[in-house]
């Protein structure tokens, strides 16, 4: 049978709307080319996924080797070296206390493992009674059930009430909209204390622990705390015994200029969730990375009763430790902070051009654009589909951004601009034109819109 070819015949696949987009035909560096010739630069590494850039040729000829010794084994049968070499590359990453390693296949699955291995630890120490999550409004943990119980982004969850728990949310702290009355320093310390008075109010010995991403992600738009916000927390969970655990799905692995987007308050997690930039895009790889007491207490008691097929691929986990070696070798690190810092200042300059962009933020290559009303924040009507439409207008110039909503997935348009942390200066400047003339070309349409709608 011949494969799809066009964009106007059917495919078989569906994934989340109609429509049809072209073909990706190869990719290289921070380029993607459709098989009708068309070259997109990846302004978003997807979804935030491709660290080291696409065809990275140590990536690729570390699978290539791999792949002519070993494709596949069970992790109940055999160990594998190349799962083991980034189990250790991994722990060297990490903050001390946290050295043991569980891989999975995606982020999700990484929220779910934390969510069971904490769970199972409680199990173990007797605290049968200790089921209950707390997580962030608005946040993103991931689309399976258990992970979507904590996630606070209505349009994902809504269609799936009555079919997961429904654990208890407090308010993720803004530097953007801060209450009346309020400091962005009283604000995070209020949005951290809401986290105690749940505690009280459920009991701690109901509580299982607290899940949070250190720099929020497509949920919020890269929105980064203030710097009271995550020592207050930590003093919290610390005092009542709640175990913290970090989803880095999206921020980790040198997305925000550091490894962890939690190195810049030295966080002590209990479990850290590893995805996305870990495998790059070149192969489905997640982790859990979680402190030797918990993983101990769990295996001396019958093992951890959880897993997957593909947890621990070889081919995988090959890939991965390209991936890390490239980050390293190649001071990647480095360099997200350093044209993230770049594209960050261009960007706030951009927005001083435009009445309708409200906020730029976020650290490394980790950005954000909101789209709101300059003077008042007030969000941009819903039906204006604002956030779409300029990620539409951004696709047709070349460019490709990732559109989300930053008030619990009903209001407040952003994109994300995160490109791959292999990009240069001269890069930065090319993403740039190309988002200008996207933003350019939107002004145009909605001094049209405003003119029709009046305040």
């Amino acid at each position: 049978m011949n494969a799809l070819k066009n964009t106007t015949q059917k495919s078989p696949t569906f994934y989340i709307s109609h429509g049809h987009k072209p073909i990706a035909a190869h990719a290289n560096g921070i380029y993607i080319t459709a098989n009708d010739g068309k070259r997109y630069l990846d302004g978003c590494s997807g979804a935030a996924v491709v660290q080291v850039g696409h065809s990275h040729p140590a990536v690729l000829a570390a699978m290539h080797e791999q792949i002519d010794q070993l494709q596949f084994s069970y992790r109940t049968q055999f160990e594998n070296q190349p799962a083991i070499d980034l189990g250790y590359k991994i722990v060297a990453h990490m903050p001390p206390g946290l050295d043991r390693v569980f891989f999975v296949s995606g982020g999700s699955e990484a929220v779910e493992s934390a969510m069971k291995l904490v769970r199972q630890y409680h199990f173990h120490r007797g605290e049968h009674e200790r089921t209950i999550f707390i997580s962030r409004l608005p946040s993103y943990h991931g689309s399976t059930l258990g992970a979507l119980s904590l996630t606070g982004y209505q349009p994902l969850q809504k269609p799936f009430e009555g079919t997961y728990q429904l654990y208890p949310k407090i308010p993720s702290p803004t530097q953007y909209r801060i209450p009346e009355g309020h400091t962005a320093e009283s604000h995070a310390i209020a949005c951290a204390n809401e986290l105690e008075t749940n505690i009280l109010a459920i009991g701690a010995h109901r509580i299982a622990g607290f899940v949070v991403e250190p720099i929020g992600g497509a949920s919020t738009g890269a929105e980064v705390p203030h710097n009271s916000y995550f020592p207050r927390i930590q003093a919290i969970c610390k005092q009542y015994g709640i175990p913290l655990i970090l989803d880095e799905v999206l921020c980790g692995v040198g997305r925000t200029g550091r490894w962890l987007a939690a190195d810049y308050w030295q966080i002590d997690a209990d479990v850290i969730c590893l995805a996305k930039g870990l495998g790059a895009g070149y192969a489905p790889l997640a982790a859990i990375v979680a402190k030797d007491e918990m993983v101990e207490t769990v295996l001396s008691n019958g093992g951890f009763m959880h897993g997957f097929t593909y947890a621990g691929n070889p081919l995988a986990c090959a890939a991965g430790c390209a991936v890390l070696d490239v980050i390293d070798n190649e001071g990647l690190v480095e360099n997200a902070a350093k044209q993230g810092e770049y594209l960050l200042a261009q960007l706030q300059q951009l927005s001083e051009r435009f009445d309708w962009i409200g906020d730029v933020r976020g650290r490394g290559l980790l950005l954000a654009i909101e789209f709101a009303d300059k003077a008042s924040k007030t969000p941009l009507p819903n039906d204006w589909k604002v956030s779409q439409t300029i990620t539409d207008m951004a696709y047709d110039e070349g460019l490709l951004v990732y559109p989300r909503k930053s008030l619990n997935g009903i209001a407040g348009d952003h994109i994300l601009i995160a490109p791959p942390l292999i990009i240069t200066h001269a890069q930065c400047d090319e993403l740039l034109g190309l988002l200008t003339k996207a933003l350019t070309t939107f002004d145009t349409h909605y001094q049209k819109i405003a003119q029709n709608n009046p305040k």
